[in-house]
């Protein structure tokens, strides 16, 4: 089904999703980051409240784009801010169906898409689902019925399966760093030597499993986030305070990083000595098509200069990369590295051939982290 439909909108903000990627492909012909018609934003809580403030300026009604994993994250702003009961601002949430029951992905998607659906109707929220055979005679015929309800300060939400949509143009995402991210990751491994490390969601995750496997090294050195963006430096410091006399480290995404920044001020003012929290910033949401982040125009180090992070340095080279992977570990002292990446990865990238309850057992029967 072409995106006709969306043209009588002229906001949208959200958070990128590979079963989204002819949306995104649109907004970008479209509008580009026009910010007075797209933004790209950290987080799908923050795309909400966003949305709201364009209502509130205008009275019109915004659209907001995310996966189904983001749900958990617009719960408050629908329930305490959107919502008939509250101010009544009224949306549309278009929002890819990943682990939608009976159709196989990616274990972390498979209890977030049982759940979908059912959570849309505890939020209050009446969906239509589109697919590859729903006309746009059916998309007009709701979003009829769904200008009524946003004239009663009411939200509203497609729900898009896999493959659903259509859209001709393919928006190319680069950046000018020459440093791949799957190099990089192997500079780093090797630095950690023993030392555990938790790594982010995404390619990021697939590529440290891939280097273990390429070097029969077993997988219990490394918990791979594959899901729950955003969390993964919560999980290390976690960890890190719990096992003071091990060096752990982080591989975080600019934007999962992004997405949740507030934990940095956490690990910053716990300052736990043998964390090494390292960012792969490639400036986009790779994993899910590429869309840029805004990670190209925040200084990510005075960030964490400023969360309390006494060490925190930005590198852009194999070289540089080796100079500061060797300072951080002599520190010895929690320190913040970015590692500026170029976009892109092999085309036969794997992904974990263990289940995340393997991975968690391997991972925590490694260290002896835990003993029943």
């Amino acid at each position: 089904m072409t995106l006709d439909f969306l043209r009588e909108f002229d906001f949208f903000v959200g958070v990128p999703d590979s079963q989204l990627k002819e949306l995104c492909s649109f907004l970008m012909d479209r509008y580009g980051l026009d910010p007075a018609h797209h933004i790209i934003a950290a987080n799908e809580g923050n795309a909400a409240a966003l949305a709201a403030g364009y209502h509130l300026a205008t009275g019109k009604i915004p659209a907001v784009y995310l996966q189904n994993s983001g749900l958990g994250n617009i719960v408050n702003p629908v329930a305490s801010l959107l919502h008939e009961k509250v101010y009544g601002i009224p949306c549309l949430f278009i929002v890819g169906w990943r682990g939608e029951p009976g159709v196989h992905d990616e274990p972390q998607h498979i209890f977030q898409g049982e759940i979908t659906l059912p959570l849309l109707d505890t939020l209050d929220i009446p969906y239509f689902v589109i697919d590859k055979t729903t006309a746009q005679e059916q998309v007009a015929e709701k979003l009829a019925e769904y200008r009524i309800w946003f004239a009663q300060g009411k939200q509203a939400a497609f729900v898009v399966r896999k493959g659903a949509l259509e859209y001709s143009g393919r928006t190319v995402y680069r950046n000018a760093h020459p440093m791949s991210r799957e190099s990089a990751i192997g500079q780093i491994l090797a630095a950690a030597g023993d030392d555990p490390v938790v790594s982010t969601t995404g390619k990021t995750s697939r590529e440290v499993f891939e280097y273990r496997a390429a070097r029969d090294q077993g997988h219990g050195r490394d918990f791979l986030t594959v899901g729950s963006m955003g969390h993964s430096s919560s999980i290390a410091l976690g960890l890190a305070l719990q096992k003071p006399d091990r060096r752990v480290w982080c591989l975080d995404g600019d934007g999962a990083a992004l997405m949740h920044l507030g934990a940095m001020a956490v690990i910053g003012a716990n300052r736990p000595a043998n964390l090494i929290h390292i960012v792969l910033n490639n400036e986009a949401h790779e994993s899910v098509g590429g869309m840029p982040t805004v990670a190209d125009r925040v200084d990510l180090c005075a960030v964490a200069r400023a969360c309390g992070y006494p060490c925190a340095l930005s590198v852009d080279s194999p070289e540089s990369l080796e100079r500061a992977l060797a300072k951080a570990v002599a520190a010895g002292q929690l320190t913040f590295l970015e590692v500026k990446c170029a976009l892109g990865a092999r085309s036969d990238l794997g992904r974990p051939t263990t289940t995340p309850q393997e991975n968690k057992a391997a991972f925590m029967a490694h260290w002896g982290l835990y003993t029943k």
